[in-house]
């Protein structure tokens, strides 16, 4: 069986890819690294020439950006059972999480303000829009593509639940609801659990 080996640092959104490769239960080898001069070395490059992480191999294929990992591997381990019977909305809110609501979130972080006139030209609309999109999503089924949980959720969930944490989102009873679903799956605790250790450790190195 081809090695699955995740190259991702701690406080990223490699946090993200954890979290999905816990829940498909394979083995993996994780590569921890620094930002800086280590994502920019020729060997990394080769694989992400973002020089960016995380980065996902399985043998010889590549796969980066969190919303595209979380979608392979569950195809690539179907055994796991984090692909739903309704893909249209698997896919439709896994990559609406990962393009236009992080957008908005982000350009909001960051103080970018898009003219009114202008928020035409801009995936997300507008800040509020994505917000009360994203809010009705998780509102209309226990998970975000319905009765059972998917890979959609990690993506989705991930950035509910680091927006609650640092104020980036609304903090609205409906998201509540939704990571208080996911916060204690136990994938998701390991995960977290690791990446924890390795910021620990890396902060008393």
């Amino acid at each position: 069986m081809d090695r699955l080996t995740l190259y991702t640092n701690p406080r990223s959104r490699g946090r993200i890819a954890r979290w999905m490769l816990e829940e498909v239960g394979q083995p993996y080898d994780l590569v921890a690294m620094d930002y800086g001069p280590e994502m920019h070395r020729p060997d990394y490059l080769a694989l992400n020439p973002m020089g960016k992480v995380p980065t996902v191999t399985h043998g010889p294929r590549v796969v980066t950006e969190t919303a595209a990992i979380c979608a392979y591997l569950a195809d690539a381990f179907p055994e796991a059972g984090l692909v739903p019977e309704n893909r249209a909305s698997y896919y439709r809110w896994l990559f609406f999480a990962a393009g236009p609501f992080e957008a908005a979130v982000i350009d909001r972080a960051l103080g970018v303000q898009i003219p009114p006139e202008r928020t035409v030209m801009v995936g997300y609309g507008d800040f509020d829009r994505a917000v009360a999109t994203l809010e009705r999503a998780v509102s209309e089924a226990p998970f975000i593509a319905g009765e059972h949980f998917s890979a959609a959720d990690v993506q989705v969930g991930s950035q509910v639940g680091w927006g609650l944490q640092f104020g980036t989102i609304p903090d609205r009873p409906a998201f509540r609801a939704y990571w208080e679903r996911l916060a204690d799956r136990p994938a998701r605790v390991r995960a977290a659990a690791m990446d924890d250790a390795l910021i620990a450790g890396a902060s008393h190195g």
